[in-house]
């Protein structure tokens, strides 16, 4: 019996593909506050791609993602505000304002745009919803009482610095929980991978493709996303 091809493991979950995400929780507050809080602290985290503030707000000490502009012992506003790093309902931040880290329901600590460099716009508000247009360029329709923090996410420069070594290469993928270096599956064998065997690196040859089968398993369904239609388009009279 032959190893694991990536899918599958990925799919089963192992160590080599999770990442401790649980060591920084970041919310954008908690439902029931609103007032003063205080960044304690930014903190580079190898595990996430921008970096997290750590906030005070009375008693409670909470994660955040961090906002561009944002430093260390600045005072931001929880439940009002327009500043960078500020927290607030989207009822409350004008139209055309970037925000992140966008709650899909009010009080679930925000789940779109949390990557670095990142930000959503606030296009209209109507009858309890505000719609915003998403990084993709999609627009989507949320309640108006969800939260967002204002501002873009900070660490959009993150790629432009390059890596020069293998080395430093290895532990930034360690980080974030994924296998490196990747052995291409054309360089294995066939046991190993649907796409492995063959002679040299041509994935075509012996009729080979990269659109799996409907019918393949899941740990075989490797390549390209099969076409719903294959043929020319019947153009409608």
């Amino acid at each position: 019996m032959g190893k694991r091809i990536v899918s599958q493991a990925r799919g089963h979950g192992s160590m080599t593909y999770r990442v401790r995400r649980k060591a920084f929780i970041y919310r954008i507050g908690y439902p029931n506050y609103s007032g003063e809080a205080t960044i304690l602290k930014l903190i580079n985290s190898a595990g996430h791609s921008a970096p997290i503030s750590k906030i005070k707000a009375g008693n409670i000490i909470f994660y955040n993602l961090a906002s561009e502009k944002v430093y260390q012992g600045q005072k931001i506003n929880i439940g009002a505000g327009i500043e960078h790093g500020d927290i607030a309902k989207l009822k409350d931040i004008p139209a055309k304002t970037n925000i992140f880290n966008i709650e899909s329901r009010p009080g679930d600590g925000g789940k779109f745009i949390r990557t670095a460099g990142g930000y959503a716009t606030i296009i209209k508000k109507e009858q309890g919803n505000a719609t915003l247009l998403l990084p993709s360029k999609q627009e989507k329709v949320f309640n108006d009482d969800c939260r967002a923090t204002i501002g873009v996410i900070a660490g959009s420069g993150r790629n432009i610095k390059p890596v020069v070594k293998a080395g430093k290469q290895f532990y930034i993928k360690r980080a974030k929980g994924k296998l490196w270096p990747r052995t291409s599956a054309v360089k294995m064998n066939v046991i190993d991978h649907p796409f492995g065997s063959g002679r040299g690196k041509n994935l075509t040859h012996g009729n080979l493709g990269k659109i799996p089968k409907r019918n393949a398993p899941p740990g075989a369904k490797v390549g390209s996303v099969r076409a719903r239609k294959t043929g020319r388009k019947k153009s409608k009279r």
